[in-house]
């Protein structure tokens, strides 16, 4: 797969405000290829979603282990924490924040999020589509509701078959960089509150993510999808019609002959 081509072409159909992203996770550390690491660019630990932000938004290859986190919940749903059962310590901090009621709602809820066991990746790489130095597992597209529409209709097309969404308005960097991996389907998340405080995403920002075995069906379906109607993005609005005003207009344009 040429990944600068197939990057180049997903933001000249959707018009991305900022850059598709191509995610692998490593075994092995010492597979990690060049790239930024938060704990040594800045000495600071982070949130993934901020990892996340330094790709999409600086163009950064980004590569995050346990040094170089500090989100309790993320690192628990990527393995990254010594925790003995990180679904009950999840769950037992959805409780204590008020997240859930209950346990039980709250074990339910960790249960069904998609997640590592402990230790089972060391690092997450973080990379523009355009820029990778590894071939991704999962690739994540950022946009408004009209641009993961084109995106949702593009996977209908390409793939044949309808997209799931998966919301719970927390711990979504799991939803939508382990949930494809997990299932080999195509996802469409809201970011979630730490996305939003931590990670500066916009109120208007969705994500749609997806095996990276789907591109190149995904850009044929953005190519085809709706070709017949005019089907694109920016979507292209109705202009057929002659608008009618207010009635001090209109009594003008009847006394001069314009309506």
């Amino acid at each position: 797969m040429d990944f600068k081509s197939a990057s180049a072409r997903l933001k000249d159909a959707l018009r991305l405000r900022t850059e598709p992203l191509g995610v692998a996770y490593l075994k092995d550390l010492a597979a990690l290829p060049k790239v930024r690491r938060p704990s040594q660019v800045f000495g600071k630990k982070v949130t993934i979603c901020q990892g996340v932000t330094m790709a999409r938004v600086y163009g950064w290859s980004v590569g995050l282990t346990r040094e170089d986190l500090i989100c309790v919940p993320g690192m628990l749903a990527f393995g990254f924490t010594p925790a003995a059962d990180p679904i009950l310590e999840l769950a037992q901090l959805f409780c204590e924040v008020g997240f859930n009621q209950e346990m039980g709602p709250a074990l339910k809820e960790v249960e069904a999020l998609p997640r590592f066991a402990p230790e089972e990746i060391t690092a997450i790489y973080l990379a523009p589509l355009e820029k990778l130095a590894l071939a991704p597992e999962v690739v994540a597209v950022w946009g408004n509701p009209a641009q993961m529409m084109r995106l949702i209709q593009a996977a209908n097309f390409g793939l044949g078959e309808q997209v799931s969404g998966d919301f719970s308005g927390k711990v979504e960097c799991a939803s939508y960089l382990i949930g494809p991996y997990r299932t080999g389907k195509v996802i469409v998340a809201i970011p979630g509150m730490g996305d939003r405080i931590f990670s500066m995403t916009q109120d208007d920002e969705m994500v749609t993510s997806f095996p990276a075995a789907h591109l190149d069906a995904i850009l044929h379906g953005l190519q085809e999808a709706g070709r017949k109607i005019g089907a694109r993005y920016p979507v292209t609005v109705y202009q057929n019609f002659t608008p009618a005003f207010p009635p001090p207009y209109e009594e003008r344009a009847k006394k001069w002959g314009i309506a």
